[in-house]
C-alpha cells in the first residue's frame, strides 16, 4: 500500500494577519510539518493543495496575492506536486486523481484546512473514489460558524467533523498515533 500525505489550503490567508485566520491555524501547520517531514524522509509521496477563490465577491486565496500563497512552514520542494483547485473538493476538476494514480497512491493521510469544508468534502471524495483514507485531526483547522442565530465554536465544530469522518470515511487521529502507524 503507498500512502500519500495531502496538505490541502494550509495557505497564508488562513493564518494570523491573512483575510480569513481561522481558530489553531498555527498549532495544525505545526503538526502538518512534522507529517511533512516524515514523508519527506522516507521519500513517502507528498501533494499540496492550494485553493484559489474565482468566483465573484471572493474575499480570500485571491490569485496572484499573498494570501493565496501556501504557507512558508509547509512550502512545497522542488518535485513535490502542487495542485490547484476552485471547489471545496480538491478532485473536482483537477488533476488529483491522476497525480495520486500515476504516484501509484491507494491510501491518503490528509490534513489542512477548513475542517468543515475543504478537508470534508476532499475525505468524502477520496473514500468514494476507493482510497483508503486518515485524517490527522490536530493538523486540520477550522473556524467558528453560525446556524439559525446560534454561534458553534471552532473546538465543537471540529469535534462534529473529525466524529462524522471517522466512520466509515476515514481513520480519525493524532499527528502522532499516525506517524506511529507508518512503522
Amino acid at each position: 500500500m503507498t500512502t500519500a500525505l495531502l496538505i490541502v489550503d494550509l495557505q497564508n490567508d488562513y493564518f494570523t494577519g491573512g483575510a480569513m485566520p481561522l481558530v489553531g491555524t498555527e498549532e495544525a501547520a505545526v503538526q502538518a510539518a512534522r507529517l511533512l517531514e516524515r514523508f519527506r524522509e522516507e521519500g513517502r509521496p507528498v501533494v499540496h493543495v492550494r485553493h484559489l477563490s474565482v468566483r465573484p465577491g471572493a474575499t480570500f486565496f485571491l490569485p496572484g496575492t499573498p494570501g493565496a500563497e501556501i504557507h512558508a512552514s509547509l512550502a512545497p520542494r522542488d518535485g513535490e506536486p502542487v495542485v490547484e483547485k476552485n471547489f471545496p473538493n480538491s478532485f473536482r476538476d483537477t488533476v488529483l486523481q491522476e497525480r495520486l494514480g500515476g504516484l501509484g497512491v491507494d491510501a491518503l493521510l490528509i490534513c489542512g484546512a477548513m475542517s468543515h469544508m475543504c478537508i470534508d468534502t476532499t475525505a468524502r471524495a477520496a473514500f468514494d473514489l476507493g482510497f483508503r483514507c486518515s485524517v490527522a485531526a490536530d493538523a486540520c483547522a477550522t473556524r467558528d460558524l453560525e446556524f439559525a442565530g446560534r454561534k458553534v465554536q471552532a473546538a465543537d465544530v471540529q469535534a462534529a467533523f473529525m466524529a462524522a469522518l471517522a466512520l466509515p470515511f476515514a481513520r480519525v487521529a493524532g499527528t502522532t498515533e499516525l506517524l506511529d502507524s507508518l512503522a
